[in-house]
């Protein structure tokens, strides 16, 4: 990789990058000059505007309405320093992207601001959307070779002004236009601002300046009217994503198929996973080439835990051996470009045969997801789901002698004095799934655990069952065994539908797709 020092000129609220002394570059102006000439002009035709970004406008004038007269703040966030002068690559806040329709690396640095409209008689009148972003710079500029983070040089052309409009349907600024712009009749008795604080902490100083927070401890400003109108703000862009409209619940199925190819490239590879030694690094590196080909890359990092692994809910260190013998858990999902990422698990038994204990695990838990998913229904609460599922281990876990001596299932399943059975299932069934891979996070309880399940939500329904290897509670032919199995779902009109469906589930199934090499049976 080549590396240069950047260009600290106009507005960048990135993280800082260090730059090197021992590193220099031309700057006569003969030089730029050179640089700057004999190159073919640009193309000044523009972008269709695209299908994500009409979606992305009905969601604005939804927040339009929420929040009458009040100017609202979305940052993208910026580039994150990775090691010295490398960067992460950039995923904008979840919010921004929501709100724009811009997906996988777009616009590091970028703020959309909701302008408030206010009609003749004072009333408040919508919104006009606004994109400040840092726009293709001019080849006679020095960042148009010398900015190793934003050059065109360096990390190649970036929209203009005005093809970020057409591609958008909004207006777009200069990101140097925004400091004044954000202070434009706000302040202290002026103009109401709201913003998404955490998405970056540049912006939220400049802000918070222009509203008098500067100053405050942070004690003080946690409690400030507008901290907790800004948490107002983000908790309802989170809600927003509850349920979800066509548009993205087609790119929840585009995510499950990709996911489902690289499933089946995983299962194929099995044999060489076993023979070339540290398998569960194999598997991570088989599920992310396929990930990162049909999509953005993986939505989280993959957990592909063999053995006593299997029994670490979020293992992904990923270093372990596979042997034949061995279940193998993988929980992963393939991202798209547009940033909507699926959520799969299938636990595997390495040489396409169950044991018994195995199959005695395995199929509880699948008896478990099978009554997550029929209570995942309209007119249910989200709670229902876990509640359905975990009644399931719990009769299991009771018949299997597991539970305290005397206790009935009605005892252990009592919220407040029982509960034995989480032992051996700490987490919940189900969570919110869409942009984020644990979507809708900051809505309220009310309106996700005790919420009604409505038409268009995507969850997934994922029961386990973990066994680990120093319980002196459980027999000894469990120990070690550690079983999930996670579907994607999206609530229909009269049920779910199962998006992750053509992949095996039933223990027949699962042994029938690993003997034939990852080849799914119709």
């Amino acid at each position: 990789m080549v590396v240069e020092s950047t260009y600290d000129g106009g507005v960048n609220v990135s993280e800082k990058q260090h730059k090197a002394d021992h590193r220099s570059r031309p700057t006569g102006a003969a030089f730029r000059t050179f640089m700057g000439s004999h190159w073919a002009p640009r193309s000044t035709e523009l972008p269709e505007l695209t299908e994500a970004a009409r979606y992305a406008a009905t969601r604005r004038e939804a927040v339009s309405a929420a929040f009458p007269g009040e100017r609202l703040v979305v940052p993208a966030g910026g580039l994150k320093i990775r090691s010295n002068d490398t960067d992460y690559v950039f995923r904008p806040h979840s919010a921004f992207a929501h709100l724009t329709g811009l997906g996988v690396d777009r616009e590091p640095d970028s703020v959309l601001v909701l302008e408030p409209v206010i009609a003749a008689d004072g009333t408040p009148a919508g919104h006009e959307a606004v994109l400040y972003f840092l726009p293709l710079a001019d080849r006679d500029s020095e960042e148009f070779f010398a900015d190793s983070r934003v050059g065109e040089f360096w990390v190649g052309s970036r929209p203009t002004l005005s093809s970020a409009a057409a591609e958008l349907g909004l207006a777009t600024r200069h990101l140097d236009q925004f400091a004044d712009a954000i202070g434009k009749d706000a302040g202290p008795g002026g103009l109401s601002v709201r913003m998404v604080r955490e998405a970056d902490r540049e912006v939220t100083m400049l802000v918070d300046q222009v509203r008098g927070q500067v100053g405050l401890t942070q004690d003080e400003q946690a409690t400030t009217a507008v901290q907790l109108a800004d948490e107002a703000f983000s908790r309802a862009l989170s809600t927003l994503r509850l349920v979800k409209d066509d548009w993205e619940v087609r790119q929840m199925e585009e995510a499950v198929a990709a996911t489902a190819t690289a499933f089946d490239a995983v299962v194929e590879q099995l044999p060489e996973a076993v023979r070339r030694g540290r398998g569960e690094r194999w598997v991570e590196g088989v599920f992310g080439l396929h990930a990162r080909h049909t999509g953005n890359g993986v939505g989280y990092d993959s957990i592909c835990a063999a053995g006593e692994h299997a029994t670490t809910l979020h293992w992904n260190r990923n270093t372990g051996e596979l042997s034949r013998g061995d279940l193998l858990l993988v929980d992963a999902g393939v991202e798209t470009d547009s940033l909507f990422t699926a959520d799969v698990t299938r636990t595997l038994p390495v040489d396409g045969t169950f044991t018994p204990a195995q199959r005695q695990v395995y199929d509880a838990v699948l008896a478990a997801q099978e009554a997550g998913l029929a209570a995942a229904r309209p007119g249910n609460r989200f709670k229902d789901i876990h509640a359905a599922a975990i009644k399931v281990i719990a009769e299991h876990l009771l018949a299997w002698g597991l539970l305290p001596d005397g206790v009935t299932l009605e005892q252990t399943l009592d919220a407040e004095e029982g509960q034995f059975h989480r032992r051996w299932m700490v987490h919940g069934t189900s969570h919110h799934l869409g942009i984020d891979v644990h979507d809708c996070a900051l809505a309220l309880r009310e309106d996700y655990v005790e919420g009604e399940l409505r038409e268009g939500m995507v969850l997934t329904v994922e029961p386990g069952l973990y066994f680990k290897s120093d319980d002196l509670l459980v027999p000894e032919e469990l120990r070690g065994i550690g079983v999930r199995i996670e579907d994607d779902v999206v609530i229909t009109a009269d049920g779910c539908r199962n998006l992750s469906q053509m992949l095996p589930r039933t223990a027949e199934e699962v042994e029938s797709w690993v003997r034939s090499g990852g080849v799914r049976q119709s």
